[in-house]
């Protein structure tokens, strides 16, 4: 069979056009893959100030919450101890010695109290140290702080919990959730129980946080501009790639659960 020179002109011509073409391709690929590759080094990097952001906001509000707790224990609580021991110590008549005695006796026991309750007081201050120590501690010391005001009982379940380290950026945002979640229920649940479960696997770290309180509807609170807080909530878990679910029911108390996935 022969071959016209048409035919071949029509060959190298297609032949021609494919290697100018295939380049053509492969330098409109590397430049789509390289924005890409820009717009994902852009997407993570805005991430990452984000989440900076977030916690640098977190352990302000930390410490803020903080100061907030002194600055109660100062005034409802030392505050009262340091009132009665000075109005012991005013009251004592040294003519009557017994009584005197008994009184100054009262007087070094108001005292010791009030030096332990600045200790504690002390702890309380170094916020983010306890966090550093685990996030179990930081939970068990602020219920610990709640459980004397004896308005509450205090459940804590924390047996398969263990701090890790590489865990503590995370585990600063989740205190404050559970701060914040702790303050929703001393505002507006009137609640007298309230549990706490800690619970740490393979897949991440999971809080729970109930109360027997007075419950409310879920859907009408988050359509509220303040909304209890829930949409904050929500938001700094979603940061943490986690999520926060809430069950809730009218006259019965709350429930609220966080997931947060280990941090890799």
């Amino acid at each position: 069979m022969q071959i016209s020179s048409t035919d071949i002109y029509s060959l190298v011509g297609l032949t021609s056009v494919i290697f100018l073409i295939a380049p053509l391709f492969l330098i409109l690929y590397v430049i789509s893959y390289n924005r890409k590759k820009r717009a994902h080094a852009e997407e993570k990097e805005g991430l990452r100030q984000s989440f900076e952001n977030e916690l640098l906001k977190t352990q302000m509000e930390v410490q803020e919450q903080t100061l907030q707790n002194v600055a109660s224990e100062l005034h409802d609580n030392i505050g009262q101890l340091l009132s009665l021991t000075t109005i012991t110590l005013t009251s004592i008549n040294i003519s009557n010695t017994a009584k005197a005695l008994e009184k100054i006796e009262r007087a070094e026991q108001l005292t010791s109290r009030c030096i332990k309750e600045l200790r504690q007081l002390t702890r309380l201050l170094y916020g983010k140290e306890l966090i550093s120590k685990g996030l179990k501690t930081a939970i068990g010391f602020e219920l610990e702080w709640l459980n004397k005001t004896e308005i509450y009982q205090i459940n804590f379940k924390n047996d398969n919990y263990e701090a890790d380290p590489r865990q503590t950026e995370n585990d600063i945002i989740l205190f404050r959730l559970f701060q914040e979640i702790i303050n929703n229920v001393i505002k507006h649940a009137k609640a007298t129980t309230i549990s706490v479960d800690l619970e740490q696997s393979e897949e991440g770290t999971q809080l729970i946080i109930a109360d027997n309180g007075q419950g409310f509807i879920i859907d009408e609170k988050m359509k509220e501009t303040n909304g209890m807080g829930l949409h904050t909530i929500q938001r700094r878990a979603a940061i943490l790639g986690g999520k926060a679910t809430y069950t809730s029911i009218p006259g019965k108390g709350t429930e609220v659960i966080i997931r947060i996935p280990k941090k890799i």
